[in-house]
């Protein structure tokens, strides 16, 4: 099989426009390829990456946390501090206006805001991974950025960042650390703008539910090696290099990801606060209120993430205590996870799983009670497909023994940070082999392609199939 890299002017595709996909058409441009197209079955254009109106994907979202802290995790803890000077970048070129200005969109939109992160539990004591957090940002120099919530120094130095009542926001107190670092990015609009500057790079965009929709692959001699790609028009389209970035999806259209990743449902609650409860939309505005997770390690009973309001008062409450699959036969005769939502084809699926349901009801009444009052309701729930992998790592590599052909994928719920520069890492692979992911990058060890081995114990169990515990079909909605 060849490794060789695609000349700068031969065709290459990316088959999906979620982060992986726009972030890697937008390096590859940067680089200077001049003949990218990437392939999409959802009109984002048109419906500009928002859920509401019928994007099905990880990426249509309202918001996103974006966090440097990863515990000892120091490759995404260098990625995200990467990450967050490009988000930085963002907003000034937003501000800056002119042609930087996405149809639609506003010079004072805002894409991230830096209002904090704060991992919490309802433990007595910091949590092993929040203090290798703490310890980890200490030994990369960034000190006086990761704040215990149970040291009065570090309230203190809450206070002084504006960042004071992210410490203890909610109706009990939580021992916990504030990435002071971080905050949320408005997802919708982040990919919007990095859409938009593909495109001034020349990128070319193809998203349509037929002439986006990837069919099949193209063959050379053999299956062995990928020549393009064929779409649900019946059009073909050939490239050097065919780079599948399609989120939950990805799983079942490579079969070769079994037993690496797979699609996985998050659950999500969105509360609606309305306008004239605005003493209550003013306690809950990013100036006040930080992004959190919580309890995120434990288990079926915790998992829980949240969102100050958006621009709309919609707050936003996610579940990943378990994550749910949706097992479907396919042709090969193999179970695989395909993601169904409230959007797609012949499904009307606009429940949620009742466990989720109880885990987030338990935390609103405790900690959030306010959202009890009357005029909130649970505006929409969601079920929202990531592709997980059996160690939380990222797959960003070449598929094995098929020339032609590399995934992007196995984002495992934890990916939308690095829109503006995880692209950078996919063209690196595709353009380096072996030697730039030992050398100049050895983070990207940890993405390679990778099978279980019999040491390792899996962060994620995967295909379990249709009679696993978390099958949809096993599952109480509600």
């Amino acid at each position: 099989m060849s490794l060789s890299a695609p000349a700068k002017t031969e065709p290459i595709i990316v088959v999906g426009a979620g982060i992986f996909g726009l972030s890697t058409a937008l390096h590859l441009a940067r680089r200077g390829y001049s003949d990218v197209t990437v392939f999409d079955r959802q009109p984002y254009e048109k419906t500009l990456y928002s859920y509401v109106n019928g994007c099905d994907s990880a990426s249509a979202d309202v918001n996103k946390l974006v966090r440097s802290a990863y515990g000892g995790q120091k490759e995404y803890q260098d990625l995200s501090t990467e990450a967050l000077a490009q988000w930085e970048s963002w907003n000034e070129e937003l501000k800056a206006g002119g042609g930087a200005v996405p149809p639609g969109m506003k010079s004072d939109d805002v894409i991230w805001v830096n209002n904090g992160v704060l991992s919490c539990s309802d433990s007595q004591a910091l949590s092993a991974f929040d203090r290798a957090s703490v310890d980890g940002m200490e030994a990369a120099g960034h000190y006086g950025t990761q704040l215990i919530t149970s040291e009065a120094t570090h309230r203190s130095a809450a206070e002084a960042k504006g960042m004071g009542t992210a410490m203890q926001p909610f109706a009990k107190d939580i021992v916990g650390v504030l990435d002071t670092t971080g905050g949320m990015v408005m997802a919708e609009k982040a990919c919007r703008f990095a859409l938009h500057k593909a495109k001034s790079l020349g990128v070319r965009f193809v998203l349509d539910a037929e002439a986006g929709a990837f069919a099949s692959f193209l063959h050379g001699k053999t299956e062995k090696h990928v020549t393009g790609i064929r779409t649900a028009d019946g059009k073909t389209h050939r490239a050097t290099m065919t780079i599948m970035a399609c989120g939950g999806w990805t799983p079942s259209l490579v079969p070769a990801l079994d037993g690496l990743c797979e699609a996985t449902a998050g659950s999500v609650f969105m509360f609606k606060i309305p306008e004239e409860l605005e003493a209550l939309r003013q306690r809950f505005h990013h100036s006040r209120f930080p992004g959190w997770m919580f309890n995120v390690r434990s288990g079926a009973e915790g998992g829980l993430y949240g969102f100050p309001i958006d621009d709309d008062g919609v707050l936003k409450i996610g579940y990943r205590g378990t994550k749910y699959t949706n097992p479907v036969l396919q042709p090969d005769g193999c179970e695989r996870s395909i993601p169904v939502t409230r959007w797609s084809e012949h499904e009307k699926l606009s429940t949620v799983p009742e466990q989720a349901e109880r885990v987030v009801t338990r935390f609103v009444d405790e900690y959030l009670p306010e959202l009890r009052l009357e005029g909130i309701n649970v505006w929409m729930t969601r079920l929202c497909w990531y592709t997980d992998s059996f160690d939380n790592h990222y797959v960003v590599d070449r598929v094995p023994e098929v020339d032609g052909l590399m995934c992007a994928t196995g984002g495992s719920g934890h990916a939308f940070k690095f829109l503006p520069n995880i692209g950078d890492w996919v063209v690196d692979v595709m353009e380096g082999g072996e030697g730039i992911r030992m050398e100049r990058r050895p983070a990207v060890k940890a993405w390679a392609w990778r099978t279980l081995g019999d040491a390792q114990i899996p962060v994620n169990k995967l295909m379990e199939g249709s009679a696993g515990a978390r099958s949809l079909r096993n599952v109480t909605l509600i």
